[in-house]
This record gives C-alpha cells, structure tokens and sequence, in this order.
C-alpha cells in the first residue's frame, strides 16, 4: 500500500515500465505511489539503464538487515534528539541524495551532502560520516576531496581536535557563483566560435545565440544571488511580518 515499502511485485512492474519507456510519474501512477518513491527507488539500484528487480529487492532487504543489527546493537539514531521519525529521516534522506544526483552530483558525494544536510551539529568527521553512511573511510575521503574541489563543503579544525566537515551559511551562495562563472565561460567560448565558423553562417548563428542566452543566464544568477544572500543568514520567525523579498527596499 503507498507508504510502505515497496514488494518484489512493484519493483517487477517498476522494471517493466522503465523498459517500455514510461516516465517516472507514470509508473508511480500505475502503482499509486508517489513519484519520488519511484525515483528515489531507480536511482539507488542502478539508474534507468541498470535497474534490475530482482537485485533491488534483494539490496534492499540487506540495508533493512544492517539497520535492524545496528539497532540491536544500541546505536542510537542522530535524529532521536529531537524526537524525529528515524524511518521518515532515512526516508528523506534518500530522496535528498537523489535529487543531489539528479542535479549531476556523483551517487557517493550526494550521500554525504544529504547526511552532513541533515546534520544538526553542522559537521562531521570523516570517520563519523564512514559510520552512518557504511561506507570506507576511502570512499568518504574520495567524496569529500571532489566536494571541496566544488566548493560544496568546508573543512573545519577545531583546537585538538580532528578535522570535521560540513556546510557554512555561504557555501550555497559560493556555489551559486561558481555555477554562474562556468556558465559565462560557456557563453564565451561559444561567442569565440563566431570567428571560426563565419559570422552569418547557420553554425554561426546557433553559437552566437547560445552564448546571449547563457549570458543572460549567468547575469541573471549572480543579481539572484547576491541579492538573496542575505536569506542564508536569516534565523527562524525573524521575517515573519516581513513580506519583501531580498534585497527589495524594506521603507
């Protein structure tokens, strides 16, 4: 029934659809089940492409093995402080990691962006991360070293302690800035082209074209950006009667 979890029947119908060609709300409409279980359920087991029933059931039952031996051995969930559903923040997480993989983030570097987004301390070592997503220390070291390398997390030190990583107020807007630097980088090489091709040429034109477009794109993310930087550092209910946007004229 929809918000269980789904039987080896519906990840058959599931495979069956993704061979015929169905989008993922179709399939989800056939099973009654909400989108984002669907996806969330292809990604994780192989993508489009690779998804296989069978394997999906059977990968599924060893997480749900692994979580019941953890609880059994007394681990207690990092959402249990604030009196959260430990299922529904899995639940989230999951379709959190698929969205970030979606987007074009590799599989493991969206996990441990959904995990450290969900942290309430704001970061965590590599060898905390290891533990709550059951991967090697290698494979959190791997991920972290991409995500730097995008400006997605930061690397904090405390006094005598070890390194921690996690997320500041900025690094959205910082990311934000990069995606709007690589689209402009875009948009002139494309507007280089022109020469090469011929100006007035068929090729010419799409290129020339491009590159306005993706110019107003990237213009268009930096004014956002800035101007809604201030929205990182806001705090919860302080613009409750506030109803201007950022950056608008608050007289």
């Amino acid at each position: 029934m929809p918000g269980g979890r789904l039987t080896q029947q519906e990840r058959q119908q599931i495979a069956t659809g993704l061979a015929d060609g169905l989008a993922y709300a179709e399939i989800a409409r056939r099973l009654d089940r909400p989108t984002s279980t669907i996806t969330r359920e292809v990604m994780r087991n192989g993508g489009p492409a690779g998804y296989r029933a069978d394997l999906a059931h059977r990968a599924t039952e060893r997480r749900t093995h692994r979580r019941g031996q953890a609880t059994s051995r007394g681990s207690k969930a990092p959402t249990e402080d604030y009196g959260r559903d430990a299922e529904a923040v899995r639940a989230y997480e999951e379709t959190l990691t698929t969205v970030f993989i979606a987007s074009g983030t590799p599989k493991m570097m969206a996990r441990v962006m959904a995990c450290l987004a969900l942290t309430d301390s704001g970061s965590l070592t590599a060898a905390e991360l290891a533990q709550r997503l059951e991967v090697s220390p290698a494979s959190i070291s791997k991920a972290i070293t991409f995500l730097e390398s995008q400006d997605l997390v930061r690397r904090f030190r405390e006094e005598g302690r070890r390194e921690r990583y996690g997320f500041d107020e900025d690094i959205w807007y910082q990311s934000m800035m990069a995606s709007a630097r690589s689209t402009a980088q875009v948009a002139e090489t494309s507007r280089q082209g022109v020469a090469v091709m011929g100006p007035g040429t068929p090729a010419a034109v799409r290129l020339e074209n491009a590159a306005r477009f993706l110019d107003f794109v990237s213009e268009t993310m930096i004014r956002a950006a800035e101007q809604a930087r201030e929205v990182l550092y806001t705090k919860p209910g302080t613009t409750s009667d506030d109803t201007t946007g950022p950056g608008q004229d608050h007289g």
